[in-house]
């Protein structure tokens, strides 16, 4: 008899939190919601959950806050995230570092990566070697592996930080090209890329988000793309894979929950955010952005992250990658 009331009492209770956590989904939000984002304003990590953003606090009839927490790769704003109520309120939109790369680099994180809860993958922008057109007069991959080759260190390479989407591109390039380049590591794109435009730096492996406006401006030279084919948006603009065979970067956009985040709330930010990705005027911008929608299941967001972490950390041994 004991045991049957024990059983009965624990189907009562889990009917009573699937009941909760329905209603939970169905009242949400019912207030604004916060989405950080690890990185400075002014980025491609920063623009992609604004463009969603904007669509869902209209759908929502709440306001969408973009809260920008850069520092250390970020971890910074990750492990806000992670501390912060799993109640949907407050989510993490980032490239794959804080997610994928950083338990490979750092080692101790205040926060635990495989943890956050997958929602949905945004987009994915492919990386590119764009150069100060002042300070680096060779006008492909093959002269500046050349030059490089005979000036060891002598290029600076600007990137978004340690551990981040371009550092790791850049870190590839010298592996593959057997080249040594100077590492100066930024708080974010915006400011590394301020800083190419002015001649501070010459080089930076970037995502052509932001950085193809500064090319179409003339401000900078995009030598080559690092797609496996080259875009059909820019088929003028030739591949790194075709002076370095193999070479391909991309950086994805995401947006996770905090460790523990109901499935119900999960599934209708989801849904809403595919919704949004599939308007047109959404399609468009994000083309601007020189962006491939992804969109998809929270379990598809899952599988893509082990991959990535995978694919990543044999680039951070293979290249003996170390942070500074």
């Amino acid at each position: 008899m004991a045991n049957r009331a024990s059983l009965i009492a624990c189907s009562i209770a889990v009917l009573i939190g699937a009941g909760v956590t329905g209603t939970l989904a169905q009242d949400y939000p019912n207030r604004a919601v916060k989405i950080v984002v690890p990185f400075p304003a002014g980025g491609t990590a920063d623009a992609m959950p604004r463009l969603v953003g904007d669509f869902l606090s209209r759908k929502w009839g709440n306001a969408v806050v973009i809260e920008n927490k850069p520092g250390a790769a970020g971890s910074i704003g990750a492990d806000l995230v992670a501390k912060s109520d799993p109640d949907g309120y407050t989510l993490l939109s980032t490239p794959p570092p804080p997610l994928v790369v950083n338990q490979n680099l750092y080692p101790k994180l205040p926060y635990d990566p495989t943890q956050f809860v997958p929602v949905v993958l945004i987009a994915t922008v492919p990386s590119a070697l764009v150069v100060n057109p002042q300070k680096v007069p060779q006008k492909s991959v093959a002269e500046i592996v050349a030059f490089a080759k005979a000036n060891p260190g002598k290029l600076t390479s600007a990137t978004q930080g340690n551990g981040t989407t371009s550092h790791l591109t850049s870190e590839m390039f010298q592996m593959i090209a057997g080249v040594k380049v100077q590492h100066v590591p930024y708080r974010g794109s915006a400011p590394a890329l301020q800083d190419l435009v002015s001649g501070n730096v010459d080089i930076m492996f970037d995502n052509l988000g932001v950085s193809l406006a500064l090319v179409k401006g003339g401000q900078l030279k995009l030598v080559a793309v690092a797609t496996a084919r080259r875009m059909s948006s820019l088929p003028d603009v030739p591949t790194i894979a075709e002076t370095l065979p193999g070479f391909e970067s991309a950086a994805w956009f995401s947006i996770a929950a905090p460790p523990g985040t109901p499935s119900a709330v999960v599934n209708k930010i989801n849904a809403d955010v595919n919704e949004a990705l599939r308007l047109p005027e959404i399609k468009d911008k994000l083309a601007n952005l020189s962006a491939e929608v992804l969109g998809g299941s929270p379990q598809a967001m899952g599988d893509y992250m082990k991959d990535e972490t995978e694919r990543w950390l044999k680039v951070i041994k293979a290249a003996n990658v170390k942070l500074e």
